[in-house]
This record gives structure tokens, sequence and C-alpha cells, in this order.
């Protein structure tokens, strides 16, 4: 039976075919990214057209940095205008939901049983999150210990799912990639609204983890997994400044 060799990696990835990258000035649907003077494309034919000027900018810049070929891997704030302009405007309501059910079973609602050290930290990082969310957002939760489920009021995710709506195409795909990065409505909705920096939405999203590292050591996998997340966490912070 014949051997079938992949391709080599870069094969599979375009060639970089543009000099320069830069935001357009604003035309009809908002502001292109321009390669060489030409619109950019989605995967779907469409121009890739921004809302903001800033936005533009940040998109252009993940273009500019591409080297001989391009790594779509390195370029989450264009994968999320992709989305924003095809999926999103055809499935608002999923997406809402999707952000609601996160808020089913926010990270920020379970406390740890223990070590004494760890919960202090859970209340001293999320208890006033939680209490912002309440005040600021009328979003009420409901505090468990341990891993066991505990269900929330059904009024936190019709709320929820009613703020992200509120958003538009681009505000909304934000809020949807953030809450699924950190697995807390409460962190996507605090960073969307400039209560928290991405750094620190992040950091918080993983306290937990970061307090067995302080234990046991850092794996090196993990590690590279976490900075990753953690760039994308700060491309978000700036995705929603732009808007």
């Amino acid at each position: 039976m014949p051997v079938t060799r992949a391709k080599p990696e870069n094969l599979e990835k375009p060639r970089r075919f543009w000099k320069e990258a830069v935001a357009g000035p604003r035309e009809d649907g908002g502001f292109p990214v321009l390669l060489d003077g030409r619109a950019a494309k989605t995967p779907g034919g469409a121009k890739l057209l921004l809302p903001t000027e800033g936005l533009a900018r940040l998109v252009a810049a993940e273009w500019a940095a591409q080297g001989e070929r391009l790594e779509i891997a390195t370029m989450p704030a264009t994968r999320l205008a992709f989305t924003a302009l095809e999926r999103v405007p055809a499935a608002r309501e999923a997406v809402a939901e999707e952000v609601a059910r996160y808020a089913g079973s926010d990270l920020l609602c379970y406390f740890a049983e223990g070590p004494e050290a760890l919960v202090e930290r859970q209340e001293a990082g999320w208890g006033p999150l939680l209490a912002w969310a309440e005040a600021e957002l009328d979003l009420r939760f409901e505090r468990a210990t341990g891993i066991v489920h505990r269900e929330q009021p059904s009024e936190t995710g019709e709320r929820v799912k009613a703020l992200a709506l509120g958003l538009d195409d681009f505000g909304l795909a934000g809020l949807a990639s953030a809450t699924a990065l950190f697995g807390s409505a409460v962190l996507g909705l605090a960073l969307q609204r400039g209560r928290l920096d991405g750094g620190a939405a992040f950091a918080l999203s993983r306290l937990d983890e970061a307090f067995q590292e302080e234990q046991w050591g850092i794996d090196a996998e993990a590690a590279e997994r976490a900075a990753a997340m953690r760039a994308e966490a700060r491309m978000l912070e700036r995705w929603f400044a732009a808007l």
C-alpha cells in the first residue's frame, strides 16, 4: 500500500503577497484593511470592513506582522473580525444564549473548600467582581463551594442574554470570545466594559491553576498554552477599547 507523505507545513499556507497593510479611510460599511491599497477579503469573499478606525488598525497590524507565509493562528483579531462579519449576524440569538450558558455555571461562583490560602485569594479576587456584577449590571449569582453544580436564578441568565444582545455584532463576537476564554460571563462582561484589563481578567480566570503552580511547579506545555491565552485576552482588551 503506498505511503502518502504529508506536505511540508509551510506549503499549506498562503504566501504573503502584500508589502504594506494599513487601515483605509472610511467607506460605506466601515473602515477597510488595505493590502497594498486593495481591500482584504473575508473567507467568504466580502470586504474586511471594521466599524472603527481603531479596530481596522488592530487587524491591519496583524497582517503587517506576517512573515513569508500567512499564519492565521497568529491573527486572533482577524479571526474574530471574520466571525463578527460572517457568522454572528445570522446567529445573534444563539451567540447570546451561549454567553448566558456560561453565566449558568460561571467560574467565579465556584469557591474552593480549601486550602484557606486559596479560598482567601478567591474571595479577594472574585468577591468584588460578583458584587460589581450585582450592583452595576443587576446580575445576582449564587455562590457554591466545591464543584457540585449550583443552579443560578433564571433572571440572571435572561439578563446576561439581554446584555449580550445589546451589543453590535463586533461587541457580541468579542464578548462571546472572552466568555469562552475565561469560562466566565462575569469576567467577559468586566473586560468588555473596562472594569478589568485583559491581563487581570485572565489572571482571575486561572487563579486556581496559578495557586497549584506555586505549590507544584510550572509545566512547560501548560505555560505555553497559558501564554497564548493571555495574549488573546490582551488582544480582546484592545478590541473592546477600539470599539
